[in-house]
């Protein structure tokens, strides 16, 4: 699995800014607003989630205070039931570990296969934090530069209204 620096290279090579904050483990989103990141930008929820069948997986990122009702995710993208993926799914598809999701996982995904879902909500925001890989650190820059990064990758991306 590509940690953190698989995302320092895009990053250099695309020739976006970004500001990182190194801290302890973290894994839940109440967890970081402890750390006082917040401060810094708007904290990413993000969740792995996969079909019934297992044949589509979703990776969906919005703003941590944001909820989310899964039926009506489903309709939305087209899609049969919806569910957690397991940890074993998150290492082969998006190579981290649970408490490390992010957008960046998708530059482990070879195939493309993750269809990565943004909240709308988050278009023109100047400061979103996510983790680089790893949970013990956390990236912020602008939505439309992570954004940019994730099309330029080739996975299919949807920005929807939550």
């Amino acid at each position: 699995m590509a940690g953190q620096q698989i995302v320092w290279d895009t990053l250099e090579r695309e020739g976006i800014p970004y500001r990182v904050i190194e801290h302890e483990a973290v894994y839940t989103v109440e967890a970081m607003e402890q750390l006082n990141l917040p401060q810094y930008g708007t904290i990413l929820k993000n969740l792995f989630l996969r079909d019934n069948k297992g044949k589509r997986h979703f990776l969906l990122c919005m703003p941590e205070s944001c909820t989310i009702d899964l039926k009506s995710l489903r309709t939305v993208l087209g899609t049969t039931n919806l569910s957690f993926a397991s940890p074993e799914r998150m290492g082969k598809y998006l190579g981290v570990s649970p408490g490390s999701v992010s957008p960046f996982g998708i530059l482990n995904d070879d195939g493309c296969c993750v269809e990565v879902v943004f909240a709308e909500s988050l278009r023109g925001n100047e400061s979103v934090g996510v983790h680089p890989n790893e949970n013990t650190a956390t990236v912020f820059l602008r939505f439309e530069d992570l954004l940019r990064v994730v099309e330029s990758h080739g996975n299919q991306v949807s920005v929807i209204a939550l």
